[in-house]
């Protein structure tokens, strides 16, 4: 009777209630994108996951990218794109098509997936309630011709300059979930597109939030040998930076992790949105599926 399905389960249920009742009452903030923002059943999944974490009195917040649905509408317009050391140089066409994509298009199918599965979920942008003060990006890069490095304005790309969380906090308390596209909006008056990462790990920080969650393409963070580190403090994701163990695109993930964690949050993760239920799977089981960085 021990291998049953009936007890299987119910020893899943037993070992969630302890996280369940140690986050009950916090907030969680969870940055949508990859391979689960594409796939229908992950999508679904990830949906569902929401809706039972605001269920059990935990409030997920959902800060979300749409980076490839972004250059597939600029593909159709005709428009082409370009990178500078990895971000979109976007200009007041391409801001106005970002603008619809996260604001409108990405956004409320979230929404509206959240909704159907018995949520209730509430889309914003950094421009509702003043949530996002953004200024303007610039990049410096190296330059053989020139002494200085050359400075590079990327357009209406930002960074966070400040967060005012008043309707976030609102909407918690209300029941809603809240989904919000990573757009602030300038002093001058401009539209700027964020990194999704930098805008959830800046969130979480004013949010006073449980946990910041990434979800990426990945496992999490991997050592040499491809074996998955996790359990991880400041000083050790340092260590493995310095000795290259963590390069490349992952950077400035862990850069995020590590800043939202040195600024108050109790930890940060990131997880392989790949797998079904990887939230809840990171969330409420002693495995996990991914990184845990924590203070």
């Amino acid at each position: 009777m021990e291998n049953t399905k009936a007890h299987r389960f119910a020893r899943v249920l037993t070992e969630a209630l302890p996280y369940i009742q140690r986050f009950s009452g916090r907030t969680v903030v969870v940055k949508y994108g990859g391979n689960a923002m594409v796939d229908e059943q992950l999508k679904s999944s990830f949906a569902r996951d929401m809706v039972l974490l605001k269920q059990v009195g935990i409030h997920p917040v959902v800060v979300h990218g749409g980076g490839p649905q972004i250059g597939s509408l600029l593909q159709q317009l005709g428009k082409e794109s370009r990178f500078v050391a990895g971000m979109r140089v976007t200009d007041a066409e391409t801001m106005d098509v970002v603008e619809m994509v996260l604001g409108g298009l990405v956004n409320k199918e979230i929404v509206q997936l959240i909704n159907r599965h018995g949520g209730q979920a509430v889309g914003l942008t950094g421009k509702d309630g003043g949530l996002i003060r953004a200024r303007r990006l610039t990049i410096e890069q190296p330059s053989p011709e020139l002494e200085a490095p050359e400075i590079i304005d990327l357009g209406h790309v930002g960074e966070v300059q400040s967060i005012d969380p008043r309707v976030v906090r609102m909407l918690e308390r209300d029941g809603f979930i809240p989904v919000i596209a990573p757009i602030g909006v300038g002093e001058d008056g401009f539209s700027y597109n964020i990194n999704a990462d930098l805008v959830a790990g800046k969130m979480a920080v004013v949010l006073e939030a449980e946990k910041l969650i990434l979800l990426t393409n990945t496992p999490g963070l991997l050592d040499k040998s491809g074996a998955l580190l996790t359990g991880l403090g400041p000083e050790a994701v340092q260590r493995h930076i310095e000795d290259g163990t963590i390069s490349g695109g992952m950077l400035p993930k862990v850069d995020c992790a590590l800043d939202a964690v040195r600024s108050g949050v109790r930890s940060a993760h990131i997880i392989d949105g790949r797998v079904e239920h990887a939230v809840l799977l990171e969330l409420f089981s002693d495995e996990g599926v991914g990184t845990l960085i924590h203070r």
